[in-house]
């Protein structure tokens, strides 16, 4: 619960749960006393004629437990946390907790990932135990992503193919995944002119693939593209430096066409691509980063069976 926005609210919930266990035991001690109804040990109420509630006292076990209860909730509150930001007596948490979990599997796995620690990628790419440990660590940390297929979707880079933003070699996948990718297109409407040279330039930027487009806009907003030329290149072949796209191919992240490429220019977009360094051990990733390098690669490259 360290990640509250006020401290109130840390304060609130040490309240209401202190509040909760001094309820429970106001609660018992009014339950405990019995007040007699009636002279004949009963609350005095008749049902179906002949139908009577005795007006025992509580039995002792039920109270017994039930102080038990309040007693071990306190012992617990105090030990471990549970009222707010407080982190209790023992200083346990469940982020230390599955932190030592991770150590311990970590530690029990490095006699595996030893095996791979001389491989070079394309050994590491081509080994059998490696390209299944490879797919594994990709179905449980990217196909969320990028498909269980590794093909990506709409927004979603295909990582099967050599359209790379930011480089498609070894070393550079592995500190994409280590520290994660940021993209940033801007709003770059203000910069073209009219709504009417926003479309010119979209049908310019079809034109560089030989997509589908009108000629007349097209010539009218090679003129315009100017302002994308700082970042995809005056052809706009892109720049991997800045994960700028390759805009001359016929492959498109966020959609194809004259109104997708509108939207990009009026719109903008930020992608970002989460970073895996906290999470993957460094040699988790260069079997990972194995893996994802060689499903680009020609299919002499991948795993033998």
């Amino acid at each position: 619960m360290s990640d509250f926005f006020s401290s109130g609210w840390s304060l609130f919930i040490a309240a209401v749960t202190i509040g909760g266990l001094i309820a429970c035991g106001i609660l018992l001690v009014i339950a405990s006393r019995r007040q007699v109804m009636a002279a004949d040990n009963t609350t005095g109420h008749v049902w179906d004629e002949d139908l009577r509630e005795l007006n025992n006292p509580l039995p002792a076990w039920w109270m017994g437990l039930f102080v038990i209860t309040i007693v071990f909730a306190g012992v617990y509150l105090a030990l471990y946390p549970g009222l707010g930001s407080q982190a209790g007596k023992l200083g346990w948490t469940s982020e230390g907790e599955h932190a030592k979990e991770l150590a311990a599997t970590r530690a029990a796995m490095a006699p595996v990932y030893a095996a791979f620690k001389d491989m070079a990628p394309e050994q590491l790419a081509k080994d059998p135990k490696a390209h299944a440990i490879g797919e594994r660590l990709f179905a449980n940390n990217c196909a969320q992503c990028h498909g269980a297929d590794a093909k990506g979707s709409k927004g979603f880079p295909n990582l099967t193919d050599n359209d790379w933003l930011w480089g498609g070699n070894y070393d550079t996948i592995v500190e994409t995944i280590t520290k994660g990718r940021e993209g940033n297109m801007p709003v770059m409407a203000p910069a073209v002119g009219t709504s009417e040279d926003v479309r010119n330039v979209a049908h310019y930027v079809l034109s560089l693939s030989g997509s589908p487009h009108n000629a007349l806009y097209a010539q009218l907003g090679k003129e315009k593209f100017v302002v994308c030329a700082a970042c995809h290149g005056p052809g706009g072949k892109g720049n991997p430096a800045i994960g700028a796209p390759n805009l001359s191919d016929k492959i498109w992240l966020h959609g194809w066409g004259e109104e997708a490429v509108m939207a990009m220019v009026n719109n903008g977009k930020h992608n970002v691509m989460p970073a895996h360094g906290e999470r993957l051990t460094p040699e988790q990733i260069r079997v990972l980063a194995a893996y994802v390098w060689g499903l680009s690669q020609p299919q002499g490259v991948a795993a033998a069976n």
